[in-house]
């Protein structure tokens, strides 16, 4: 499948317009291993490094549609991996803060090289589970590896009108925080890698 079929395959399955430009502008052989770089538009997931893995796009757009980020938000994406993510949101919010947090430290060296012309993103290396207190609240929080379970305990950092979307499990979790409640959405049939603490 080469970059044009896979975008193709995204608008089938519903993606955003602002998403679909992300996927376009963003070269996802730009974070994979060489060796790997004739399967980068595939819609499968591909090892990184440290047992860590690239999540197949539809994936990815599928997280990214629930998340529904826009343009001068506040974002923070925990298990940010080779950086994937944090490119196609900067892409989606370039006038916006990105913060992606990772705890490998080879992983969030080699993000760091391969976003260092994205002025609005930052990364921070270290254990994401608790969520990132110093720069909250957040309008949008990504967590893109498996968590054990919902992470209910983050959303203190959700802003009103905020968005979390997480992987748990095996399962994708959104949830929406509206005038003081929240209401969560479960959609099962993934496959993550577990967040490491």
């Amino acid at each position: 499948m080469n970059k044009e079929e896979l975008l193709e395959l995204l608008k089938k399955k519903g993606s955003s317009d602002s998403i679909i430009n992300a996927f376009r502008e963003v070269k996802r052989e730009d974070f994979v291993p060489e060796h790997l770089i004739g399967y980068a538009y595939e819609d499968i997931a591909l090892p990184v490094m440290e047992g860590s893995t690239l999540s197949q796009p539809s994936t990815v757009a599928f997280m990214l549609n629930l998340l529904d980020a826009k343009n001068n938000q506040k974002i923070l994406e925990i298990g940010s991996g080779s950086g994937y993510a944090l490119a196609l949101l900067a892409s989606i919010n370039p006038n916006g803060k990105i913060y992606g947090m990772e705890i490998l430290k080879e992983l969030a060296v080699s993000s760091k090289n391969y976003l260092g012309d994205r002025k609005n993103v930052e990364i921070i290396m270290r254990d994401g589970s608790k969520g990132l207190e110093e720069f909250a609240p957040y309008d949008r929080i990504l967590i893109s590896a498996a968590c054990p379970e919902v992470p209910r305990h983050l959303l203190p950092q959700l802003k009103e009108d905020g968005i979390l979307v997480a992987a748990v499990n095996q399962s994708i979790f959104q949830i929406k925080k509206e005038k003081g409640e929240t209401t969560e959405q479960e959609f099962p049939g993934f496959a993550f890698v577990p967040l490491k603490k």
